[in-house]
């Protein structure tokens, strides 16, 4: 789990990642945190049950996280959608896979959590044999969601039950 003192080593982190792919939410120099939001954020995470933050770890340093956000009302705490980065260098060689793991080993603790969602970029096909080996399936597309360059890219609803 990322830790109050992780954060000034992830906005390092997601700043570096912003860099690395066109396949995120936000652009290098687009994240926006602070160190102190960034550090509310994390205070927020921990006392929440149906919200987590993790990070993977190569000798003590984080080359991918996964963030999950759980509903807030009682008939949308069973469900989530997750984020995942990853270093680029370490793309390919199963850190990805491991943090989807470790976040569906976290959901089948938590007991209560039943779906998990994510969007991807209909074109980011690597990202997607991923997410179909690890039981994901396809819901649906969202049209025109990403705009990079005054272009615009669709990304596919997926999910998976637990």
């Amino acid at each position: 789990k990322a830790a109050l003192d992780d954060a000034p080593e992830l906005i390092a982190f997601v700043e570096a990642v912003a860099g690395e792919s066109d396949n995120l939410t936000f652009g290098p120099g687009e994240f926006g945190l602070s160190l102190a939001q960034e550090e509310e954020y994390l205070k927020n995470l921990s006392g929440s049950e149906n919200q987590i933050y993790l990070v993977g770890l190569v000798e003590g340093e984080i080359v991918a996280s996964i963030t999950f956000v759980g509903g807030k009302r009682t008939r949308t705490r069973h469900t989530g959608e997750f984020g995942i980065s990853v270093r680029k260098a370490f793309w390919d060689l199963g850190v990805g896979g491991a943090m989807i793991e470790a976040l569906l080993d976290w959901a089948r603790a938590a007991g209560f959590i039943q779906k998990i969602s994510l969007r991807v970029r209909t074109d980011n096909e690597r990202a997607i044999a991923l997410y179909k080996k690890k039981g994901f399936e396809i819901e649906g597309i969202l049209r025109g969601e990403f705009k990079i360059d005054g272009r615009l890219y669709d990304l596919y609803a997926m999910s998976r039950f637990i």
